[in-house]
């Protein structure tokens, strides 16, 4: 898989292993990873503890990513299951160690709210 590097994305957040899903795109994905995190966002993400990025795959248009999220959040929950685990078998947090939040001068990486795509709504 890609690194963390700013770059558009189509992804899956997790409560946990097996546990509740996030299907989500962005131009910025260490941005949006952080606001999951942090429970910046209000709504399904937040209120199911999905701060875990455990997928995701790089896309070079916007409109790519889009369609892929689109697709994903109709998918079953099985299916999802078998993508996670094909790439990330041990449900690792993608994310972890991304964020140096013990360096006194680290601030947290800025989304672009004008871009489209920058609010994902949950899978539905």
């Amino acid at each position: 898989m890609p690194t963390h590097r700013t770059f558009i994305a189509t992804y899956i957040m997790a409560s946990g292993r097996n546990g509740t899903l996030y299907v989500g795109m962005t131009a910025n994905l260490t941005a949006r990873v952080w606001k999951h995190r942090t429970g910046a966002f209000d709504g399904f993400g937040k209120a199911y503890g999905c701060t875990r990025l455990v997928w995701f795959e790089q896309h070079v248009w916007v409109v790519e990513a889009i369609r892929r999220e689109k697709r994903l959040k109709k998918w079953l929950r099985d299916w999802k299951l078998q993508l996670i685990e094909a790439a990330n078998p041990d449900w690792r947090d993608l994310a972890e160690g991304w964020y140096p939040v013990h360096d006194p001068n680290w601030t947290p990486p800025v989304e672009d709210e004008g871009f489209p795509g920058s609010a994902s709504q949950p899978e539905g």
